[in-house]
């Protein structure tokens, strides 16, 4: 074998695949560098995808030609669409999957990507020539050679486990972490940090009483991931909901003095939005209860995961502590929770693009990046393996604006905003929340993929389709009148203001209580309009009635984001010596001569620069 490629992908998680299979896609002769091909794609924590803001990512992925989202459809064992009782900007698509089909689904796909091998061997040490990659060396002494490397490592670098005052070396439960490539990539100037992560206990189906639970049911309507997938294959399944007791908390405070979260023996930094339920205990004392969601881990397993009860507890205190919980009162578990430390590289270091700003064609994404979640990761992985593959041959690199996607908004935080925690995205972090929305990922997306080469044609025909469909219903909408005696009886039915006069039947659209299917039991020319939609009729209605309800919203920060766009064409990369500029604050000099931002809309973004620094930078540019 000769191991000669374009791009190696260092680690098979949830980044690692979308990097490979775009690079590779994208004709990158590309090889991915797994420690077990037979956990590729593991969810480490709760095998679900999607939630609050993380749903929008993966449609975006699905949107650029990636396959978190069709392999998420099916595998899918409980669909919901969160967040429906507010406006569409923050409607959040998440599944409940089958751990196992996952891992076996990714495995397919990465099997049948041409372009792609797989070699499963462990990255020790970084090789370059002249601040340039050249490759990697495995602990077998293989050494591998290629123009661009993307460091997907997860959890694995100096992974270190704790379960009270026990300690074990690992990436994860039962599988070793990875020694020297950390310090290989650190003698290169680039800075390496830690942070920590954890996850609950995994709980036999047959021990709990799900008497003493709520019950909490998937959806079975026309949402999903991905644009491109069918209907859901597997056995839907429910989850259920309960909450943790005063009891509860009496035995875990008990366990407090053994617990490493506060005993001093983890140091790093956990997720604010992912707590251990002791950190939850110490956080709001006066609570006597916290919510717990049991979800299952697969089609025909017993094994469940208890969402909200991550922990790092000593074995005997989370045991106990659960049988304090009526549902849980005669638990068994097949393994404990645990906390895991590992090492990450500052993301202020890295280019848009994910490039490292000191090594060249060096890349990194996922958890490496200081994130947290498998949706951050795969995003992020696309993105290295789209500039991956144009590092070598040459181009423009691939980065997406903030009023582009949720990816965009994610990267930038990441390269200009740096991490003290793990990152979490949110919609409250995206400043243009209602142009981002998930029932538009394609819109915003796709034929940006198409000109890369990464969506297919299937994929733009599809799209081009659906953008006709939405294009004829709403012409018709707004050139459509409806009189008054055609329509006031069912207005008054569904408590909303009748007619005096004629109008348009978008202006009835765009009230709260109606809705395009409701108008077209009362219009048969609409009714017949919905009719010759080829297909999706479902999903082409709700993304017209989005468009026709919020348009005035919608319009108003497509204006703020035009706005913004202007300092986003304004160049100020190795233009000043920030030390020699004391118009700036001190705070402000520091931190863009660290970061060197891009443009003067990242400068803007930086913490610590005031909009006086940017006008000074204004002032100056015009000198």
């Amino acid at each position: 074998m000769i191991f000669q490629y374009d791009v190696l992908v260092i680690g098979g998680g949830h980044a690692g695949c979308e990097a490979a299979t775009a690079a590779a896609q994208l004709g990158a002769k590309t090889c991915l560098v797994t420690m077990d091909m037979n956990k590729i794609a593991q969810m480490s924590c709760n095998p679900a995808i999607g939630g609050i803001a993380k749903g929008q990512i993966v449609r975006e992925i699905d949107a650029l030609g990636g396959h978190m989202g069709m392999i998420t459809d099916a595998t899918s064992i409980q669909f919901r669409m969160l967040n429906k009782g507010k406006g569409p900007a923050v409607w959040s698509p998440r599944a409940q999957c089958d751990r196992s089909k996952y891992i076996l689904e990714w495995r397919t796909v990465l099997d049948h990507t041409p372009n792609l091998d797989i070699w499963q061997d462990e990255a020790c040490e970084l090789l370059t020539a002249n601040s340039e990659v050249t490759g990697v060396r495995t602990v077998w002494g293989v050494e591998l050679y290629a123009k661009s490397i993307i460091i997907t490592a997860g959890t694995f670098l100096n992974g270190l486990m704790h379960i009270g005052r026990k300690k074990l070396p690992g990436g994860r439960c039962a599988e070793p972490a990875v020694y020297h490539l950390s310090e290989s990539i650190a003698q290169h100037g680039i800075t390496v940090q830690r942070m920590k992560t954890g996850t609950p206990v995994r709980i036999d189906a047959r021990s709990v009483h799900f008497e003493d639970m709520e019950v909490q049911d998937g959806e079975n309507d026309f949402h999903q991931f991905s644009y491109m997938s069918g209907s859901r294959n597997l056995k839907q399944l429910p989850c259920w909901t309960c909450y943790t007791t005063p009891e509860s908390h009496e035995v875990l405070r008990k366990g407090l003095p053994d617990s490493p979260l506060f005993n001093g023996q983890i140091q790093s930094t956990g997720p604010r939005y992912c707590p251990s339920v002791e950190t939850k205990l110490v956080t709001f004392p006066d609570k006597d209860r916290h919510p717990l969601f049991l979800e299952p881990e697969g089609e025909n397993t017993n094994e469940m995961y208890l969402n909200g009860f991550s922990s790092s507890m000593p074995l005997n205190i989370q045991i106990e502590a659960l049988r304090q919980i009526p549902a849980f009162r005669e638990a068994k578990i097949y393994r404990a929770g645990y906390a895991i430390e590992y090492d990450y590289f500052d993301p202020t270091q890295l280019k848009p693009s994910l490039e490292s700003k000191i090594v060249k064609g060096l890349f990194f994404a996922g958890q490496v990046n200081g994130t947290t979640g498998y949706e951050e990761a795969a995003g992020q992985g696309i993105v290295a393996g789209i500039n991956a593959a144009i590092h070598c041959f040459g181009g423009d690199p691939f980065v997406m604006k903030r009023d582009e996607s949720y990816i965009g908004v994610l990267i930038d935080d990441l390269t200009t905003k740096g991490v003290d925690e793990p990152y979490r995205m949110f919609t409250s972090r995206a400043e243009y929340r209602i142009l981002l929305r998930q029932d538009d990922a394609d819109a915003r997306l796709t034929e940006k993929a198409y000109q890369l080469g990464l969506a297919k044609r299937d994929r733009f025909d599809w799209w081009t389709q659906k953008k006709e469909s939405i294009s004829h219903l709403m012409d018709y909408c707004n050139n459509t009148s409806i009189k008054p005696k055609e329509i006031n009886e069912m207005l008054e039915r569904n408590g909303t203001s009748t007619l005096r006069m004629g109008c348009k039947i978008s202006e009835l659209i765009a009230r709260p209580q109606i809705s395009i299917q409701l108008l077209a039991e009362m219009i048969p020319s609409l009714s017949d309009e919905i009719c010759k939609i080829p297909n999706r009729k479902s999903e082409i209605i709700e993304a017209t009635e989005i468009k026709i309800k919020y348009k005035g919203y919608i319009e108003r920060e497509k204006i703020i984001a035009e706005k913004m766009h202007r300092l986003e064409n304004i160049r100020i990369q190795d233009r000043f010596d920030y030390d020699q500029l004391h118009e700036l604050s001190t705070e402000a000099r520091q931190k863009l001569k660290r970061i060197n931002p891009e443009t003067l809309a990242k400068a803007s973004r930086i913490p610590g620069v005031s909009p006086s620094d940017i006008n000074v930078l204004l002032v100056l540019l015009g000198r």
